[in-house]
């Protein structure tokens, strides 16, 4: 069984690294506050600095928010980087900027060390469930070396290609996300200020052309008034932001990703940032002066 190091114990990476203590693995862990206590089982270790983990791991996991605190954990006061040693593997599976993960890559490759990123699809259900898409960008060799933790965690695993190209891949299931969102709101919000059911029109709609796993999910979130996160709208704020400023970068336009954004950034300034995406919806009641249902008294 591998050494294997885990930074960052959120609502992701605690089901996550639950699965691979579960398998057998010796896992040494660290993260803002205390490790999780059901984590503290089998060969699941608590580490007081992440270089009492880097140095016990042959290969490292990061799981974080967002790119400024990546590059801390890798590069900053007492970061991954300080004590690699050549011949391990830091594989991140945060969902950050490609363009800067390409950076990060080289920095790590010139320590001797491999780097893999490894952004992930399917939200905590998918992190609980080890039913996550990974989307993974790296050497062939680190690949082959961690599908099979990568099998732990997730179902449908595709290297991708070279470094950054998995965050390339996560942002543009981003943007394929939240459009759908967007479309979904959209199209119930119209049905029910026109007097028909919300609930009829997304069962018919299942049906045909249109459905989707989003109409399925979090069409029914809409109906049903649930929007308690499976995935914050903040984080995915901060996901289009990354397709945003990558598309000014490549000299693209992305005008539906724009309005999406726009509409995220709605529901934030009504204080609906930690909403499920799904929530999306609600910006667009505001401006439609009408909700697709009621919320249960």
């Amino acid at each position: 069984m591998s050494k294997l190091g885990f930074i960052g114990l959120g609502i992701m990476g605690n089901p996550m690294a639950a699965h691979l203590i579960a398998a057998g693995h010796e896992v040494f862990m660290t993260t803002l506050g205390k490790v999780p206590a059901e984590l503290l089982t089998g060969k699941g270790k608590a580490c007081d600095s992440i270089t009492d983990v880097v140095k016990q791991a042959d290969i490292i996991f990061l799981m974080l928010p967002d790119t400024p605190d990546v590059a801390k954990v890798l590069f900053g006061e007492g970061g991954v980087s300080l004590s690699l040693t050549k011949g391990k593997t830091v594989v991140d599976m945060s969902s950050i900027s490609p363009m800067d993960t390409k950076e990060f890559a080289k920095k790590i490759n010139a320590l001797g060390c491999d780097y893999l990123d490894a952004p992930v699809s399917g939200g905590e259900v998918g992190a609980k469930a080890a039913s996550l898409t990974i989307m993974v960008g790296g050497p062939q060799a680190a690949f082959d070396l961690v599908k099979p933790l990568f099998e732990l965690m997730g179902k449908n695993i595709t290297l991708v290609g070279g470094n950054g190209d998995g965050q390339t891949c996560k942002v543009a299931n981003q943007i394929i996300v939240a459009l759908n969102i967007a479309a979904v709101g959209e199209a119930l919000l119209f049905a029910s200020k026109a007097g028909a059911d919300p609930a009829k029109v997304r069962q018919a709609l299942m049906g045909g052309f249109a459905s989707s796993r989003i109409l399925e999910v979090h069409g029914e979130r809409m109906i049903k008034r649930t929007f308690a996160p499976g995935f914050r709208i903040g984080l995915h704020q901060k996901d289009l932001n990354l397709a945003l400023s990558g598309a000014r970068t490549l000299g693209l336009a992305l005008p539906q990703t724009a309005g999406a954004a726009q509409l995220m950034q709605a529901c934030a300034a009504n204080g609906m940032q930690d909403l499920d995406h799904s929530a999306l919806v609600r910006a667009l009641e505001l401006l439609g002066n009408h909700e697709v249902a009621k919320s249960p008294a």
